[in-house]
Parts: C-alpha cells; sequence; structure tokens
C-alpha cells in the first residue's frame, strides 16, 4: 500500500516539475523583453515569475529525488525473499530415466552423459579420417 501511495505521488510531482520547467522562461527571453515582449511576464508581480518557478522547482525537485532514493532502498532492502510460494520454482524436477531395452533391438539414443561430462562422438569407424592421410595443399587440385 505505502508503495503504491509513493508511485502516484511520484509521477504528480514529475509532472509538476516538468509543467513548472516548461512555464519558465530560458535566458535567451531577456532579448525579447527589449522588443516589448516582457509586459506580458507581469503575471506574478513586478519580479517576475523567476522566484516563484525556480523555488517550487527546486523543492518538487528535492521531493522526487528523496522518494526516488526511498523507493530503492525499499526495493533492496525492504523486500525480502521468504522461501514461502514460489510457485513453478520451488518445484524440483527429477531427471527423466530412459526405458529398458530389450535385448536384440538397436537404441534409438544413445545414453544420456553424466553431468559435465562430453559426450563421445557416435559416426561409424568406416567415416572417421585417420591422421595418416594427406591434405591437399590449398590452391592445389589432384586429379
Amino acid at each position: 500500500m505505502l508503495m503504491l501511495i509513493l508511485n502516484v505521488v511520484y509521477v504528480l510531482v514529475a509532472i509538476s516539475m516538468i509543467a513548472l520547467i516548461l512555464m519558465q522562461r530560458g535566458s535567451g527571453a531577456a532579448a525579447g523583453s527589449g522588443f516589448g515582449a516582457g509586459a506580458s511576464g507581469t503575471v506574478f508581480g513586478a519580479r517576475g515569475a523567476s522566484n516563484f518557478l525556480s523555488k517550487s522547482t527546486k523543492w518538487l525537485a528535492v521531493v522526487f529525488f528523496g522518494i526516488s532514493l526511498f523507493m530503492a532502498w525499499y526495493a533492496t532492502h525492504g523486500a525480502r525473499p521468504t522461501g514461502e510460494n514460489l510457485g513453478v520454482m520451488s518445484q524440483v524436477i527429477a531427471p527423466a530415466t530412459a526405458p529398458a531395452v530389450p535385448a536384440g533391438e538397436l537404441q534409438a539414443a544413445p545414453p544420456a552423459a553424466a553431468v559435465g561430462e562430453v559426450p563421445q562422438a557416435t559416426a561409424p569407424a568406416e567415416n572417421i579420417p585417420s591422421g595418416n592421410e594427406e591434405k591437399p595443399v590449398e590452391g592445389s587440385h589432384k586429379d
């Protein structure tokens, strides 16, 4: 419940910060005031909106970073795994056993290798090349 409330406040603070930042004048706005554009900036008083908007933005940023740090701390320290009800992940699967093959029949697949053991090649002996054969040099052709 706490995280739900914090997430809602977090989004509202972020939207408020975006709105306040977009309402502020940039540093290039002073050049336009010489041509009469500065008269419309008297909504917040004679000093302009810079003090109100910048202070509001500062405090919203402090709240935003505070909530961010708390939620990060809570995610790492507050949520401890209890080992209860892990669902499918808590089940141990037994290794499958191969069915018994009657004598005289061929097996469909070789027996499974033990854990960590590398399976051996099962090619027929006539297809395995010996190390004594000459290998052709690249670019040469045997006729």
